[in-house]
């Protein structure tokens, strides 16, 4: 039985460490992505089961890095939380994601959601 995945998006590497160890305690093996370069290019080899997307990312906007998500097949069943401290973004991208979260966030809110929003492994 493989572990559910994974993929953080955040440059703020103390926030990306707390959603790994929320996400770790909700079952899942995570990666940390910290720009949206890196971010581009690993969604095009692998498909996590939850991403965590921050939207003001070096290089690439996490705005397109979920419109790149969004469009791609293979990411369908894609859970996808965004994560910011930008209310006015958030709101305007809330229908392209499956959760918006406000920072600050808790490591016990993310992880309680997080674990809601996956479906169990078979």
């Amino acid at each position: 039985m493989s572990k559910r995945s994974a993929m953080i998006i955040e440059d703020n590497e103390d926030l990306a460490i707390i959603f790994a160890e929320a996400l770790q305690a909700a079952g899942f093996d995570t990666g940390i992505i910290q720009d949206g370069d890196t971010a581009r290019a690993r969604l095009q080899s692998c498909v996590p089961n939850i991403i965590i997307l921050d939207l003001h990312l070096p290089y690439v906007s996490g705005e397109d890095i979920l419109k790149q998500i969004r469009a791609d097949e293979r990411l369908v069943k894609t859970r996808v939380i965004i994560a910011t401290a930008d209310p006015r973004m958030a709101d305007m991208l809330k229908d392209q994601a499956d959760l918006v979260l406000l920072k600050p966030i808790s490591f016990g809110q993310l992880r309680d959601l997080a674990a809601r929003l996956s479906p169990q492994p078979a």
